[in-house]
């Protein structure tokens, strides 16, 4: 019985390391500090907007965890943003910043 799981199990983690970049950005927004809806609404447009190298620096940003989300303000994460060295990431960023924040 142990044997036949095995496969399933195998499975199961093959497809847990298969997470969207939409998915990988979006959670590494909310890591950063932003809100749940906020990394929702700018992951589904960043990802139509920049390259998977962009998104996945972009996720990188996920290492400001152990900040509280209270503690991290929009200005905190642009300058995270400006020092990535990227205008089209600091770019996409502030435009869907922007637009999340008036739905």
């Amino acid at each position: 019985m142990k044997i036949a799981a095995l496969p399933l199990a195998m499975l199961a983690l093959a497809l847990a390391g298969c997470a969207t970049p939409e998915t990988r950005l979006r959670t590494g927004l909310n890591n950063a500090g932003l809100s749940k809806a906020m990394s929702a609404c700018m992951a589904e447009r960043m990802v139509d907007r920049l390259s998977l190298v962009q998104l996945r620096r972009l996720s990188a940003l996920g290492s400001l965890k152990d900040k509280h989300v209270t503690d991290l303000s929009l200005d905190q994460f642009f300058r995270k943003v400006r020092a990535l060295k990227d205008p089209e990431i600091l770019t996409v960023s502030t435009s869907s910043a922007a637009l999340c924040a008036l739905r």
